[in-house]
This record gives C-alpha cells, sequence and structure tokens, in this order.
C-alpha cells in the first residue's frame, strides 16, 4: 500500500473529501516526523515503534575509490515491529 491508496481508502471509509483524506494522512505523517526530529519515540501499540538510534562516527571506505573516509557520527530512526502486527504477518502456513 502506498500514500494515495491510504488517502483513497480513508476516503471511501470515512465518507471524507479527497482534500480532508488526503489532509489527515499528511498530518500523521507529518506529526510522527516532527516527533521523530525532536528526538522523542513514535508509537501505535501493538503495530509498530520507531524511535532514534545513535551511530558513532567510524571509518569507513569509499566503494568505488577504494579511498579510506571518516564517516560522522549520526541519528537514524529504527523500527520495531509490534506482537500483533507480527502475529498477522507471521501466520502458520496451511
Amino acid at each position: 500500500m502506498n500514500k494515495l491508496k491510504l488517502i483513497d481508502m480513508l476516503k471511501d471509509r470515512c465518507s471524507l473529501t479527497q482534500n480532508e483524506a488526503m489532509n489527515v494522512v499528511n498530518l500523521f505523517f507529518s506529526q510522527m516526523a516532527n516527533a521523530l526530529a525532536k528526538g522523542d519515540r513514535v508509537e501505535l501499540r501493538g503495530l509498530w515503534s520507531f524511535h532514534l538510534k545513535d551511530y558513532k562516527s567510524y571509518t569507513g571506505r569509499n566503494p568505488k575509490t577504494g579511498k579510506i573516509v571518516r564517516v560522522a557520527p549520526k541519528k537514524l530512526p529504527f523500527f520495531k515491529c509490534g506482537k500483533d502486527l507480527k502475529a498477522r504477518v507471521d501466520f502458520p502456513p496451511n
């Protein structure tokens, strides 16, 4: 599913206009991104959570040239799957 399909589904199921559904979806994702940018954890209990993970600087290698480069420290969002989502996706085969 992509963002456009989510907007269409929200529009159909909640009797919203295309613009209203788009505003809801955009608000949801922008608030998630804002929370992560502030360093907050974002969680939908049972489905998933995102938090920032700190990575220290390290020495890397440019794959094209082979030259050794210093990689600066960084923070990246880390995704963790919730138990309910994991159970729904990892169902036993028939």
